[in-house]
């Protein structure tokens, strides 16, 4: 009988095994049809993925202002605490919005449009003032004319106008896949933040009843971990993104530098990819200074930025982030560089969190085996 039933697990084995082959051989066979499936799904869910990426941005915002009206002495505000809450926050970012469209943005284009447009004027401009250095200037050892050609032949109408702007915009607009999508993710969103309990409570009970209760834990564990990581990164990096934006902008203007709002924009902005973001950044920053006031101010504009970063780096930065990602630069650059290659500047921003998670994971199973040899 043992004999007839090891014969049976033999070929419940080669069977299984079969199968799997022949699923792997048929998805590569049409992974062009699979791809393009699985694109179509995520088109169909993107107003729920984005619904749940706004829900998950404003929790926090939403989670203190509910506090505070709890403790509220009128009933009705302390009954409706939740509800209130919501529609404060987004109430909030419409206002931020509506403020971003009537003064930065329009700054921004204005900005953007006039740089495309005169480029060839102040290319002209700092080769006459390049050429104007004296013979002993450490300057002359370096072909200047040969990097003022190659920075010539970069064709920046091309990458900065307004149709290229607009252009960009109507593919961001487009991934939610127009109006109605809009208003669904918002929707979705607000009614996530006013059922987020119940929505957890359900997840809870769902892993709870599926797995045993020592997976359950650790699933747990590391919800708690990776939510409080990703909060704790996206939070931190927006807001340092912004105060660096908003110091550099100040800073350029004190300075007298054309173009300071968007060159502080650029520089706030690229701050948000670790270690790379900040060195485009500001040497893109650099070039288009020198080429609109000289290298005088070019040299100016680089000390007080780099100034600048080193305050953030060492002060601003600890401050918002504190020690929630405690990670070495090493397997931050690591991070950054892989997210790179393989999702873009989306997979640059998020790659530290993931890693840091990934990290988490690897150190606890290395002591978990550690403590099963002992």
């Amino acid at each position: 009988m043992e004999k007839k039933t090891n014969i049976w697990g033999k070929w419940l084995y080669w069977f299984i095994f079969a199968v799997s082959v022949i699923a792997v051989y048929k998805t590569l066979d049409n992974f062009q049809d699979i791809t393009n499936w699985i694109r179509d799904v995520f088109g169909v869910l993107m107003p729920f993925l984005i619904g749940i990426l706004l829900a998950y941005l404003f929790y926090i915002p939403c989670k203190k202002i509910e506090k505070l009206y709890e403790k509220s002495k009128l009933k009705f505000i302390k009954k409706k605490a939740r509800v209130i809450s919501v529609f404060t926050v987004y109430l909030l970012a419409l206002v931020i919005i509506v403020l971003a469209i009537q003064f930065i943005i329009p700054n921004l284009t204005k900005s953007i449009a006039d740089l495309a447009s005169n480029i060839g004027t102040y290319y002209q401009n700092t080769i006459n003032s390049l050429q104007d250095i004296p013979e002993d200037s450490f300057l002359r050892q370096i072909d200047i004319q040969a990097v003022a050609d190659s920075l010539n032949k970069i064709n920046i109408a091309e990458y900065i106008n307004i149709s290229t702007i607009l252009e960009s915009l109507k593919g961001v607009i487009g991934v939610a896949g127009g109006i109605f999508d809009f208003f669904v993710s918002l929707i979705v969103s607000v009614y996530i933040l006013l059922e987020r309990t119940q929505i957890l409570c359900f997840i809870r009970k769902l892993v709870k009843a599926t797995f045993k209760e020592k997976t359950y834990l650790t699933i747990g564990k590391y919800f708690h971990n990776t939510n409080e990581i990703f909060f704790k990164f996206l939070s931190s990096q927006l807001l340092d993104a912004f105060v660096v934006g908003v110091l550099t902008s100040i800073a350029m203007s004190l300075l007298g530098v054309k173009y300071a709002v968007l060159l502080g924009f650029l520089i706030g902005a690229s701050n948000l990819i670790p270690y790379f973001g900040a060195i485009v950044g500001v040497s893109v920053s650099i070039i288009i200074t020198i080429f609109t006031g000289g290298i005088g101010k070019a040299i100016w504009m680089a000390i007080v930025v780099i100034i600048l970063q080193q305050i953030d780096a060492n002060i601003i930065n600890p401050k918002i982030v504190g020690n929630s990602l405690s990670i070495s630069p090493l397997l931050v650059i690591f991070a950054v560089t892989i997210g790179g290659a393989y999702f873009g500047i989306l997979g640059m921003f998020l790659a530290v969190p993931i890693f840091t998670v990934l990290k988490i994971m690897i150190e606890d199973y290395i002591d978990y085996r550690t403590k099963m040899k002992v």
